[in-house]
């Protein structure tokens, strides 16, 4: 198999980062220059029309594009450690929380950086700064929910680290990185220390 992927982009990362807590080590990377726009390429068109990245190649030559989509097919062919669910009921609560943090918290941020930050002009035209403001706005909104929520536990999704660990920590880290977002900023003390958590992981350290 072979992961197309980009450095430093949030998305692959949240792939990678999931390969890294299953131990995959047998799954080629390729990277695709965004600066370069290789991801609007005809030969990437080809991989994934919708000319985003993360994409798996799979043996047989399809094709799989979407980060949760992508995982699925993971934890079903690396079953251990389980990261999203271990039955029907776990599995469900696991996946709300997992789409809060990447609809509600990811998204946003992507939409705030993508139409605020000059560095994305090229990836984003046009811009449209207020609608990018008003993201960053609901970011935060977000953010203090999130913190409520790690008031009495130490993981977004239960008793255990899951894949929703994985994509409120990666969403985190972007916002880290281009918004200059911080919940001990904030005061969101119970968000900053579960990040500061996450951060220790081993797996936390793939860009």
């Amino acid at each position: 198999m072979k992961l197309y992927t980009s450095t430093r982009a949030p998305s692959p990362r949240r792939v990678l980062m999931f390969m890294a807590e299953k131990g995959i080590t047998d799954v080629a990377t390729v990277q695709i220059d965004l600066g370069k726009a290789e991801h609007r390429s005809e030969a990437f068109a080809q991989l994934n029309p919708m000319a985003q990245v993360p994409v798996l190649e799979l043996p047989d030559g399809r094709t799989l594009a979407e980060t949760r989509a992508i995982c699925t097919y993971l934890e079903g062919k690396y079953p251990n450690p389980n990261l999203m669910g271990e039955d029907f009921e776990e599995r469900a609560f696991i996946e709300m929380m997992d789409r809060r943090c990447e609809l509600q918290l990811f998204l946003r941020i992507a939409n705030c950086v993508r139409h605020t930050h000059p560095g994305l002009a090229p990836l984003e035209q046009p811009q449209f700064p207020d609608f990018g403001a008003a993201q960053g706005a609901k970011v935060r909104e977000t953010a203090r929910w999130l913190d409520g929520v790690l008031s009495d536990r130490d993981f977004l999704a239960g008793e255990r680290f899951t894949i929703a660990d994985i994509t409120g920590f990666c969403a985190l880290e972007f916002a880290r990185g281009l918004m200059r977002f911080r919940p001990s900023d904030e005061g969101l003390t119970n968000l900053q220390a579960w990040r500061d958590r996450i951060a220790e992981r081993p797996s936390a350290r793939i860009v």
